[in-house]
């Protein structure tokens, strides 16, 4: 029959659209439905959105709709057998997606077993027509998908907000000082802790001296240890309820609502969109558009597709525009303390953090002065001078030798980021912003480095709350001068109670928290949520600080010429030829493989121009190999051009060999 041929070419389409769908279009939405914060972050509109769902739905489709097309000309026989072939490789790919979720198998015999699966696939739809049939049918799938992600996903509530403009609260007598709230991610109250149980004062000089005019809440803990959890709670002063996206069409009602009635906003946002543009100036942004969307959700493909696991945190891609990347004008003040390395940092200094500084000046109007800050949040790539060195994607965080070396690395950004709370606070001062304004620094929650319980999900909060749970709390009310610790139960849906209660606002809707001028709460224990409407009951108090780990005597001495014995891979030898401190950019993180013989525990000393640096564990091997890495935090060791790197294993009797470098 004439029209028989046409039906049969819709067939094979619609198995295509099947598969299609399986193996690409349900695994991105999948993964971007899951990711509000991702669009969030982009400062993607509804129209990009749907957009970017649409070239999900329908692009990837149309090679393959393409190629069978230009078959045709080949005659029935071959469009035939490249229709199995198209069937047979979409059906490896969609085996190596289930595969690697459901068996221990990956890499090359991950991709040899989805080959014979591929095969088989194949031949059975060649030889039977029950699977073209059923294939035919999942070719809804992609419709299916699509509607999931619109109507029913946690990104849905950024395609499809509530129109609802949020309840501005009522001021009050009394003066409106000007606020000036930093929130800080992923730091654990304890990593600010020196023996004595106060601020180390010697490694964070600046978190000492904000403490030291301020009220040190140190019993604080943060709500959950996911910041589209836990932002939203500090800033509405209600505990997680649902999976809602930080947005302010799910979360109306908040401290941008509640203060924007009267106050100015200035708002810096990373993860979270809940100050409404009516509110709230629009800050430089991430890169945004249509094309961004498509290039990271390529990047996104090649991970779900890839027959490896990625070790890649999603936040972590949310990395801060540069200030030349953003196009900002130079900032002023220009800061007084050479040591900053202001002038080098413009290279890589967060731009949010920039903006947020430049905006710290006094106005006729009461001024809301806002700043989500992603330090010392992961990826950890800052010394304490400021200095940025790199670091590969698929260094472990946790197990024997790397969750020291993942601690160190965070303390040390931990260092970079107390230079910018001390930038603040100078700025505040110059502007005369200081002493009248109601200051806070905080953090939305910490992260565990305890071996085996490292993060921050409910086994890190099982093993190690008083790392995950508890943070930094400073609030400096208007005119304090005086040092004070409060050690009541703060939980942090207190602090929109606490910050209206100082602007003399009253809020409008029930909060969770209660104001830190109000009596403390009875109750002892702590409410946490890894999941919102799920709290986790939390008990203990102001948490003791970590063991300060004790250096190896062999960091700061000379080295002279020793023995060779060995032989080391260095990844990033390359990088030590030409070192150009003046830059920013340091070769202060060493990585590399030693040969499989090395027994595991092996001490390794790393020194740069003659001096010990550091000294490592060799690790138990994974898919990297027999590895070692090493952090140098003291850039004084490093020298503009050429820079000798030397690695020495360490023997029992603590004899040296210089390993041969490649």
């Amino acid at each position: 029959m004439p029209g028989r041929p046409w039906r049969a070419e819709l067939g094979r389409l619609l198995e295509v659209v099947a598969l299609v769908g399986l193996v690409v279009t349900q695994p991105l939405l999948d993964v971007l439905g899951r990711s509000p914060d991702f669009f969030l972050f982009h400062r993607a509109s509804r129209a990009d959105i749907l957009l970017l769902v649409a070239l999900i739905a329908i692009a990837p489709t149309l090679p393959f709709a393409l190629l069978g097309a230009v078959s045709l000309l080949a005659g029935r026989t071959a469009r035939a057998a490249v229709h199995t072939l198209l069937v047979g490789l979409l059906l490896a790919a969609l085996a190596v997606q289930v595969g690697r979720h459901g068996t221990p198998l990956r890499g090359v015999p991950l991709l040899l077993v989805a080959a014979l699966a591929g095969a088989a696939g194949a031949a059975a739809h060649r030889r039977w027509r029950a699977p073209g049939r059923v294939l035919r049918v999942v070719a809804l799938g992609p419709a299916v998908f699509v509607g999931l992600f619109v109507f029913a996903s946690p990104a849905s509530a950024v395609v499809l907000p509530r129109a609802h403009a949020g309840a501005a609260g009522v001021a009050g007598p009394g003066a409106h000082p000007p606020v000036v709230m930093i929130v800080l991610d992923e730091l654990p109250l304890v990593s600010l802790l020196g023996p004595d149980g106060r601020i180390d004062a010697t490694r964070y000089p600046h978190f000492a001296e904000l403490a030291q005019g301020s009220t040190w809440y140190r019993n604080a803990t943060g709500v959950s240890g996911w910041t589209p959890y836990a932002l939203p709670a500090m800033l509405t002063g209600r505990y997680p309820a649902e999976p809602y996206a930080p947005h302010y069409a799910q979360y109306p009602d908040n401290l941008f609502t509640a203060l924007g009635g009267l106050y100015e906003i200035k708002a810096e946002e990373s993860i979270t969109r809940l100050c409404p543009p009516s509110r709230c100036e629009q800050p430089a942004s991430p890169e945004q558009g249509l094309g961004v969307l498509v290039r990271e959700s390529g990047k996104l493909l090649r991970q779900v597709t890839a027959p490896v696991d990625s070790r890649i945190d999603p936040e972590n891609s949310y990395r801060e525009l540069t200030r030349a990347e953003a196009g900002l004008d130079a900032a002023e003040p220009v800061p007084a303390d050479p040591k900053f390395r202001w002038d080098t940092l413009d290279d890589n200094q967060p731009a949010r953090f920039t903006s947020f500084l430049a905006g710290l000046r006094p106005s006729s109007r009461p001024t809301l002065h806002f700043l989500h800050l992603l330090m010392p949040h992961s990826p950890w790539v800052y010394l304490p001078s400021g200095a940025h060195y790199a670091a590969p994607d698929d260094l472990p965080s946790d197990g024997a030798g790397w969750v020291d070396l993942a601690r160190q690395r965070h303390l040390a950004q931990l260092g970079y980021t107390d230079r910018l709370i001390g930038e603040t606070l100078r700025t505040l001062r110059a502007s005369g912003l200081y002493d009248k304004a109601l200051v806070l620094v905080t953090a939305d929650h910490g992260v565990s480095f305890r071996r085996d319980w490292q993060g921050r999900g409910m086994d890190a909060i099982n093993h190690a709350a008083d790392q995950v749970a508890w943070v930094p709390m400073f609030v400096k009310e208007p005119g304090q001068r005086a040092a004070r610790v409060d050690d009541r139960n703060w939980e942090h849906v207190d602090l929109l109670p606490t910050i209206a209660d100082h602007a003399h606002i009253r809020i409008p809707w029930r909060m969770d928290g209660r104001s830190a001028r109000q009596a403390p709460r009875e109750r002892a224990d702590k409410r946490f949520y890894d999941r919102p409407g799920q709290p986790v009951t939390i008990t203990g108090g102001v948490p003791s600080p970590p063991a300060t780990p004790i250096p190896d005597p062999l960091v700061g001495t000379r080295v002279g010429e020793r023995a060779a014995g060995g032989t080391a891979k260095v990844a990033n030898l390359a990088a030590f030829r030409a070192v150009d401190p003046a830059h920013g950019e340091l070769p202060a993180l060493v990585w590399g493989t030693v040969p499989a013989a090395v027994p595991d525990g092996t001490m390794l000393a790393v020194a740069v121009n003659g001096t010990v640096a550091a000294v490592v564990p060799v690790v138990p091997p994974d898919r990297g190999g027999r590895r070692f890495a090493a952090l140098l935090p003291d850039d004084r060791l490093f020298t503009a051009g050429a820079n000798r790197l030397d690695v020495y294993r360490v023997g029992a009797d603590g004899a040296l060999r210089r390993l041969a470098l490649s």
